[in-house]
């Protein structure tokens, strides 16, 4: 089963209304924030036609509850000549637990300039996160590989504290095609933008993450899409944190495809705490 194209199969409510699922198989504690995104963002396109989303800004309000579904509903904020905007609200229990606005615009050829793509190892020579478990001797019988492959480009020993700079870099990309459509693929990179961008505010006070202290919870997340891309082929996540402060962590992150093209840029807040 392809997972991401589980996630975002919208089931259609009422007009501007859907709702959405959390597989079975990651029935834990709480939804992963990265799946709320890509369905938001999901619903939002339902709403929009012949336009593409070039920016994303999101709330986390409440963690999300895995065992029951999530009611999207999309308001129409504007459709102009160019532009769409569009608010999305994600409600259970009676609640919101995220809220999102995204814009969308026709394509259109215009200026061009970009950062360039820094040295990277390739991803084919490095181990993924579950082989770095295995190789450290963490027990994963009971741990379902994300639909998301994840390779970090410096990983450090498997449960050892140290502080390192506030930067970090990974290769990921979908372990399955969502196919060419530009907006699922679009979906499926947010999905992926939330696994490791929080991590990289927690480097430089060298925190054990099994120690039971640690209070970690995303607050917002915002995306912007420069270029289409195919999320099934490897993409380099390059993240920094240029601050930590009041029990939060500010990070960074720019997203290019293996080719060097700037495709998207992250940033996000996250709750940290360490008691």
């Amino acid at each position: 089963m392809n997972e991401l194209v589980s996630i975002l199969k919208l089931e259609d409510v009422e007009l501007d209304i859907f709702r959405g699922f959390t597989p079975p198989e990651r029935d834990g504690r709480r939804i992963y924030g990265g799946q709320v995104v890509a369905q938001s963002l999901a619903a939002a396109y339902r709403t929009v036609e012949g336009r593409v989303c070039h920016s994303l800004h999101s709330y986390f309000i409440r963690p999300g509850d895995p065992k029951i579904p999530i009611l999207f509903k999309v308001e129409r904020v504007r459709d102009g000549g160019s532009f769409s905007v569009r608010r999305v609200v994600a409600i259970q229990h009676g609640q919101q637990i995220f809220n999102l606005a995204a814009s969308f615009q026709v394509p259109e050829t215009g200026f061009e300039h970009q950062i360039d793509l820094p040295d990277a190892p390739d991803p084919e020579t490095l181990l993924n996160e579950e082989q770095l478990r295995e190789k450290a001797g963490v027990d994963q019988s009971d741990r379902l590989p994300w639909p998301v492959e994840v390779r970090p480009t410096d990983p450090q020993p498997w449960g050892v504290a140290q502080k390192l700079p506030p930067t970090d870099m990974v290769w990921f990309r979908a372990r399955q095609s969502v196919g060419e459509d530009v907006a699922a693929n679009q979906c499926a990179l947010a999905y992926g933008t939330d696994m490791t961008l929080l991590d990289t505010s927690l480097r430089p006070h060298g925190v054990d993450w099994n120690s039971g202290r640690l209070q970690v919870a995303s607050l917002d997340h915002a995306l912007w899409f420069h270029h289409p891309s195919d999320f099934s082929t490897w993409h380099l996540y390059v993240q920094d944190s240029p601050s930590a402060s009041g029990g939060r962590g500010f990070n960074r992150g720019s997203i290019f495809d293996a080719s060097g093209r700037l495709v998207a840029s992250a940033t996000q807040e996250a709750l940290i705490r360490y008691r």
